[in-house]
């Protein structure tokens, strides 16, 4: 019997849980389709950076009334701002162009800061086409005078103005730095949310000591990169039952997937193997996982998703205090 791959996130109904994660490979027409071709179930757009849409406008603005007034015909030099092809209007013509092109769905992924901003662009998102919307909240606390609970209250506005303003699903993508997750996670749900992305993957400068600068180097993730998301899934897929959860970072084999599936994750995105592999091992993890599911008798992938989250008492400590003593006790020092 062939095992059932199929699966819901957000309401999407998808035929296997292998999605491709926002990255720049989605922004390239020719990639998408063979990501298609190889079977992807949806792709996430590449992040639409509210920063970048705002420069893009301001320097339009700042070379137009540079030479307004230079002479008469000064006015007619440039195109008027609604015209102006601006990082916006690129990013709904890909969405636009996506969505003629394939026939996945085509979830959009917006990069922003302020309230006004994710509204106004996220109503834009939505009216080109898009399938779902991916809100991807990358903040770093910095101001001493903001407490943890500022925070929080700001990530759970943003998601309710930005709901209240689309009827297309919603997912977060979130950090793993919050002091209670559950609660943290239980309120987006409150907040409006569809889903849960666990987790962005924040990047960290270095430092050339040579020309003391600071230095941003980006690294494909590992397999070991996984295991942050995959304790968080399968503690919140306990508490929150009928909760989207969506696992990200560090998915690189069939095992990975077949993990995040075990402790609860919906679906499972994927971007550094594409790099690494090409497209085409897509098609080489959906057999992967069916091949799994078949040798053990498993007839689909709702049948065993979340069969080891923290909900059943046998697993649970594995997520607790219980597994960090014994990783320590039973750790063997490599000979020196």
């Amino acid at each position: 019997m062939t095992a059932d791959l199929s699966t819901a996130y957000m309401g999407l109904q998808l035929p296997h849980p292998i999605i491709a994660a926002a990255c720049p490979l989605t922004g390239d027409l020719d990639m998408l389709r063979r990501l298609e071709d190889a079977g992807v179930a949806a792709a996430v757009l590449p992040s639409l950076f509210e920063e970048q849409i705002e420069h893009d406008e301001m320097e339009n603005h700042r070379f137009r009334e540079t030479y307004a007034e230079a002479f008469a015909e000064a006015m007619t030099y440039f195109p008027e701002m609604d015209e102006y092809n601006s990082g916006l209007d690129k990013y709904l013509d890909h969405i636009q162009a996506a969505k003629a092109s394939v026939s996945i769905p085509v979830i959009a992924s917006l990069n922003g800061s302020t309230p006004g901003g994710w509204v106004r662009y996220a109503t834009r998102l939505q009216e080109a086409g898009a399938d779902a919307l991916e809100l991807n909240v990358y903040l770093v606390a910095q101001d001493s005078q903001k407490t943890a609970d500022d925070i929080e209250r700001h990530y759970l506005e943003l998601v309710r103005m930005v709901k209240e303003a689309i009827s297309i699903p919603l997912s977060v993508k979130i950090g793993p730095y919050f002091s209670s997750m559950p609660n943290f996670a239980s309120r987006l749900f409150d907040a409006g949310a569809d889903g849960m992305v666990i987790f962005n993957r924040y990047l960290y400068p270095d430092i050339n000591l040579d020309t003391r600068e600071f230095t941003t180097e980006l690294t494909l993730t590992t397999s070991d990169d996984m295991r942050v998301p995959l304790r968080w899934i399968g503690i919140l897929r306990g508490e929150l039952l009928s909760a989207s959860l969506a696992a990200t970072s560090g998915i690189n084999t069939t095992s990975d997937i077949v993990k995040m599936l075990l402790v609860g994750a919906d679906v499972t995105m994927i971007a550094g193997v594409l790099y690494k592999k090409g497209p085409e091992v897509v098609s080489e993890l959906i057999t992967g996982l069916r091949s799994w599911l078949e040798e053990r008798e498993y007839e689909s992938v709702r049948q065993m998703k979340g069969s080891m989250c923290a909900r059943f008492a046998a697993y649970r400590p594995a997520y607790d205090r219980a597994n960090y003593m014994e990783m320590l006790v039973n750790f063997a020092a490599p000979d020196v």
